[in-house]
């Protein structure tokens, strides 16, 4: 049976619309699209680079002195400081008499050495400045930064006791055989001593660490020094060298018309002052880890010995006349 005259009129119209239909995406794809951008080229490789090569190195600057100041690199000699000096591990600072220096880290760190110290530089890194006091009294101050820590050591030369702060400040003495006080001005400081003992020194505190022996329990820091003399005896001396002995408090720095001293555990000191003839001021003063002090003097007199004194029986002779009596020629 042959379809209606209807239908095959519609079928033509069908067809062409499924085709008009199908050639809209061909021809928004070939007309309409946008041509897309051109792919990057590829990037140059990157170079490796190690973390030893990626690391600056960390030094230590001899920011500022005054007097007589030395420097020993490793095992060289000594030689004259010059300002903004680098110092590396194993490098060797050390002040002179009435002398002072200033070492700096960057901005984390800085170390006052007073006169007559001693120290050396044993560890540097972005993270750690560990340095070791030889001898005498240094001061220092760690700022902290934000998201940067960094610990500064202070190890004494000769003992067990090891002060460490990571924000702070604090002084050290150090009798060059030992015997450590330590006094803090700011902050919180670690203080270890034998066998990893260790206490918080606090703000306003001081500790002490003796040879072989852990830290003393945190007290307040003093406000006077305690200084007791021994002078000779009599303001009048006829030898050219007297004792001078005193004592003061454990870790006390002690000075003896201006040259250090060292002083044992318990605080005594001796030392053999040399006399001019004449009048001679003896000026002794103790310093404490708080910055108190504490003088004394004495004023000695160095006279003229007197002649020897004659044995009993002995005749005096004039070899003049001796020799002028026996007819020999004058002297």
């Amino acid at each position: 049976m042959a379809a209606p005259p209807s239908r095959r009129r519609q079928a033509p119209f069908l067809v062409g619309l499924v085709l008009i239909l199908a050639a809209l995406p061909v021809g928004w794809f070939v007309f309409l699209r946008e041509t897309p951008a051109p792919l990057p080229p590829p990037s140059q490789p990157r170079a490796t680079v190690t973390a030893a090569e990626a690391k600056k190195a960390v030094e230590l600057v001899l920011s500022s002195f005054e007097g007589t100041v030395e420097v020993k690199h490793g095992t060289g000699e000594w030689e004259p400081a010059r300002k903004d000096m680098p110092l590396r591990p194993t490098d060797v600072v050390r002040t002179g008499r009435g002398s002072w220096a200033v070492v700096l880290n960057g901005e984390s760190v800085e170390l006052r050495m007073e006169a007559d110290t001693e120290i050396s530089v044993e560890e540097l890194s972005d993270e750690l400045s560990k340095v070791l006091l030889g001898s005498g009294l240094a001061t220092a101050t760690v700022r902290g930064r934000p998201n940067v820590r960094h610990t500064f050591v202070l190890k004494a030369k000769g003992g067990d006791a090891e002060a460490s702060t990571s924000q702070g400040a604090f002084t050290m003495t150090n009798n060059g055989k030992g015997t450590v006080s330590v006094g803090t001005r700011e902050g919180d400081v670690k203080l270890t001593g034998k066998e990893g003992k260790y206490v918080i020194v606090r703000a306003g505190q001081r500790s002490i660490v003796r040879p072989g022996q852990g830290p003393t329990e945190p007290s307040p820091i003093p406000s006077t020094v305690f200084l007791k003399m021994e002078w000779p005896a009599g303001k009048t001396q006829r030898k050219p060298e007297v004792a001078v002995a005193g004592r003061t408090e454990p870790g006390s720095r002690v000075t003896v018309d201006g040259v250090s001293v060292p002083t044992d555990e318990e605080g005594n000191f001796t030392v053999n002052v040399a006399l001019k003839k004449g009048s001679n001021k003896v000026q002794v003063s103790a310093v404490g880890v708080g910055g108190a002090r504490e003088d004394a003097q004495r004023e000695l007199t160095l006279v003229a010995p007197p002649p020897p004194r004659k044995k009993p029986g002995t005749i005096e002779v004039d070899s003049r006349i001796f020799n002028e009596t026996v007819g020999a020629p004058p002297p």
